[in-house]
């Protein structure tokens, strides 16, 4: 069969199945976001928990204080003393690094709290009188109202079923004193999303601009939304109404982590509920898994054995691509990146005389991408809008973002800017910068030592 890249072909292929992002009217869907994170604040049905962090981000990060950070995530336990310059941004001294407990097997609740103990004592000692202890913990945690963490459970990497119920800061400041070594201080638990909306604080300067500028009035700088876009998805903002917990305050507000994975999208098409269906989760995370990095490259080969079926793809080795029991992002995002180099499991099954069929195969993935960005958009542009902060040039929100997925995917982040700046200057222009921040989840654990 004669076949030639054909993109309205392609276009109205994805608008058939419901994947296409023109199905989407940018404004309404970021609306229908900010009616749900209303309906989770109020502690009313709703697919965004909302969860209050108990962490009001400082406006001006105090110069001169030294504090000690911890990061626990994934397979890796480290710790800094990080102090911060007369500017407020963040200087990382002494890092070290550890494996997380329980990683090398079983440990106790005591064994893991030592294990932790004693990656911070010789940064304590060293620093006798640091000005607080932050401790970013990236596992499910129920976060109390004098920022202390319980935890709720762990990932399969880490085995120390002990611990699960108990208040992390506790056990912590419990095990310094096994080593002799007394802390009376603050330690503030919060989870990397927390973490990252803090680290703009220090990271993203007060006025946006990538060059620190003399500030002759004084001013404190726009508020900061947190945004991780990597394996999963999820967003943070300072939020001054938290009608389910009795909590209102315009002028201290405390950090909401919306949990934005898992926002149900009002409408999705047959091959997204298909590949849904596939899932740990059905129905759950919906938003998730049609923007994060997890699900990006296996959703794109439903997609593309779709098209295959339906013949809008032909290719000699369409059997090969029919079987393929999965498609990693990583994967994927090489491909997107060199499609012409015809490598990977995807690219390699694409002759050299089958060129329109890798645009089309290339052209699909490019429209679930826009889509992601688009959803991602509209959850940004909806904290932004719940800020509501004035619009001063000068004092932008700032937009701070983690995650390989928005870094690296191919196409995601020029996608969500350009959806987030639509949505942003729609009805009255919002000043606003997009910035990537590095070691997110240490710094942020900083400046949440130095938060009330």
């Amino acid at each position: 069969m004669a076949f030639s890249f054909n993109p309205r072909e392609l276009s109205d292929f994805a608008r058939y199945y419901g994947f296409h992002y023109d199905n989407w009217d940018p404004i309404a869907l970021m609306r229908d976001v900010l009616l749900d994170m209303e309906r989770g604040l109020r502690g009313q049905s709703s697919s965004l928990p909302m969860i209050p962090a108990h962490i009001s981000p400082v406006s001006h990060v105090p110069a001169g204080k030294t504090v000690l950070a911890l990061d626990a995530g994934g397979t890796n336990l480290r710790a800094s003393l990080v102090h911060f310059d007369e500017s407020g941004r963040a200087l990382a001294e002494g890092t070290v690094k550890a494996p997380m407990p329980g990683t090398r097997g079983r440990a106790g609740a005591e064994a893991f709290f030592d294990e932790i103990a004693a990656l911070a004592l010789p940064l304590l000692e060293k620093q006798r009188r640091v000005a607080g202890i932050g401790f970013t913990f990236s596992y499910p945690m129920e976060i109390t109202e004098d920022a202390e963490g319980i935890l709720l459970a762990f990932s399969k990497e880490v085995d120390a079923p002990g611990v699960i119920g108990k208040a992390v800061g506790a056990g912590l400041r419990e095990a310094l004193g096994r080593r002799g070594f007394r802390y009376d201080g603050r330690i503030v638990m919060l989870n990397d999303t927390a973490a990252t909306l803090l680290s703009g604080l220090a990271e993203i300067p007060r006025d946006g601009e990538a060059v620190r500028t003399k500030d002759a009035y004084g001013s404190a700088g726009g508020p900061v939304v947190g945004l991780i876009l990597g394996t999963g998805f999820n967003t943070a903002y300072p939020e001054k109404n938290i009608p389910k917990i009795g909590f209102e305050s315009p002028a201290n507000p405390q950090i909401v982590v919306c949990e934005t994975g898992t926002f149900a999208l009002r409408y999705r098409g047959p091959l997204d509920r298909e590949y849904d269906s596939t899932t740990r989760n059905p129905g759950a995370y919906t938003l998730e898994k049609a923007a994060a990095g997890a699900y990006l490259g296996p959703l794109t080969l439903h997609i593309l054995k779709q098209a295959v079926k339906d013949q809008v793809i032909c290719l000699k080795k369409a059997g090969e691509l029919l079987a393929m029991p999965a498609l990693q992002t990583r994967d994927l995002n090489e491909f997107m990146h060199a499609p012409l180099a015809a490598e990977g499991p995807l690219g390699g099954l694409f002759g050299l005389d089958e060129r329109d069929a890798l645009a089309a195969a290339q052209y699909l993935a490019g429209i679930v991408t826009e889509r992601a960005g688009l959803l991602a958009a509209a959850v940004v542009a909806a904290a932004v809008e719940r800020i509501d902060a004035p619009p001063e040039p000068f004092a932008p929100v700032r937009i701070a973002v983690e995650g390989t997925t928005y870094l690296m995917y191919k196409g995601m982040r020029r996608a969500l800017e350009s959806w987030l700046h639509i949505m942003l200057v729609s009805g009255k222009p919002r000043p606003y910068v997009v910035s990537p921040v590095e070691q997110a989840s240490l710094f942020g654990a900083a400046v949440a030592a130095l938060s009330v």
